[in-house]
């Protein structure tokens, strides 16, 4: 199979305008056809899970699927009309067929009084009802009388969707990032994370850590991957959970329910030169919860711009295309590759010569810097990293202590290993 680009901000804004119309729920045919199509460029193991299944206090739902909605008025006008937009429909609304005058109807429709022409989004998963979600000003140009409402939705045994991406690495400990498929046509909360993830993804070569990238719905598919996956939790090293990825504000780190987990510091270190935020984990959210439950308590943080119901688009079909910005979708993915280049070289090492500062002239180090133009600080890395390699220290505390950057700190390192100074 082969897998197409995402080589450019132009591949990964045609990816996310082609998952944006699909309409995607928990379970069903719109997250599979959204993987299908994530597939298209990464390979992905897919799992169905039956409805039924007992998932750690939570059992798989039964599984939606909607093909037409609409409430039309006397003369046959759709005034309602799921077709232009999947988020006229209360996510997993039974099937309906009636005939009602507008003052029973309203108590099954949804709207944003303060912002008039945006349609909500509206869901109700675990409890069997059914509702439209309208402008204000479409509500507010219905006359009373009576109105046809059709949804045409099935909510029958199936089975749960998610799907898992796994790069290999030198060891098997894991790294996760995962993100969530279950938001019909909301383009910042979700669809450009699941476009930022695919495409990180296909940047990672060869790693140290074997990185698992998630796809799936959320609370449920995180609730449903932790049951299925006991036996792999102690190997997880650390993770991220990406929501809100293509929004103008500034990056937002949310901390780990531990608070000084390795994923922690790495964040804190590489956003301290761009704009941003770090918060304090709180139990409310998007996946992080589940991960940093307390019977898992794992290393994994989550990263958005402006947060979770942090701006009046969220939740609403202001979320569009137009919200999300090519600028703001690449420097979430630096962001992306500059904190798991860092994650991926962070060791400690134990100086093999530590009384007194070896000589590095008679292994060639010195002579390995002549003429470089970083010579000087090459030299002080080399100095910090024997210095501070005493198993206790991390190359990310070496970089931090010294002032000087990752990428010259773990350089020394590497070459003070190869000259047989340093060890694992």
């Amino acid at each position: 199979m082969s897998h197409g680009d995402l080589e450019t901000s132009a591949d990964l804004r045609r990816l996310v305008e082609r998952l944006y119309p699909l309409c995607r729920s928990i379970t069903g045919d719109g997250v599979r056809r959204t993987l299908e199509i994530v597939g298209e460029h990464v390979p992905l193991e897919v799992h169905e899970v039956p409805t039924g299944t007992q998932v750690l206090d939570w059992t798989v739902p039964q599984e939606w699927n909607i093909r037409d909605a609409y409430i039309k008025d006397a003369s046959g006008r759709r005034v309602v009309d799921f077709q232009e937009s999947n988020l006229h429909v209360v996510g997993y609304s039974v099937p309906v067929s009636r005939k009602m005058p507008l003052s029973e109807l309203r108590e099954h429709l949804h709207t944003l009084p303060d912002q008039p022409s945006w349609v909500p989004y509206r869901t109700s998963y675990y409890a069997p009802t059914w509702g439209f979600c309208l402008a204000q000003e479409t509500l507010d140009a219905m006359p009373d009388g009576e109105y046809e409402v059709r949804i045409d939705s099935t909510l029958a045994d199936g089975s749960l969707t998610y799907a898992e991406h796994v790069v290999p690495g030198e060891v098997t400990d894991e790294v996760i990032i995962s993100c969530h498929t279950c938001h019909p046509s909301l383009a910042n909360d979700n669809v450009a994370g699941i476009a930022i993830a695919a495409a990180f993804a296909r940047t990672l070569e060869k790693p140290h850590y074997t990185y698992r990238f998630l796809f799936m719905p959320g609370t449920i598919g995180a609730i449903t991957w932790l049951a299925r996956n006991n036996d792999r939790v102690g190997r997880i090293k650390a993770g991220l959970v990406l929501a809100c990825a293509g929004d103008p504000g500034s990056l937002t780190y949310k901390r780990s329910r531990r608070g000084d987990a390795e994923i922690d510091r790495v964040l804190a270190y590489v956003l301290a030169d761009r704009a941003h935020k770090i918060v304090d984990f709180s139990p409310y959210g998007y996946d992080e919860r589940q991960f940093c439950s307390p019977g898992f308590n794992l290393g994994v943080g989550s990263l958005t711009r402006t947060p979770y119901a942090g701006y009046p688009e969220y939740h609403t079909s202001a979320d569009n295309l137009d919200f999300v910005s090519t600028e703001a979708m690449e420097e979430t993915l630096q962001t992306l590759k500059d904190t798991f280049a860092v994650l991926d070289r962070n060791r400690s090492y134990v100086n093999l010569s530590p009384f007194g500062e070896p000589q590095l002239g008679k292994r060639g180090l010195y002579d390995s810097l002549g003429g470089r133009s970083d010579a000087k600080q090459a030299q002080m890395a080399m100095l910090w990293v024997l210095n501070l390699s005493d198993g206790e220290h991390s190359l990310l505390d070496v970089a931090e202590r010294s002032g000087l950057p990752f990428d010259s700190v773990a350089a020394a390192a590497e070459a003070l290993h190869d000259a047989g100074l340093l060890k694992d």
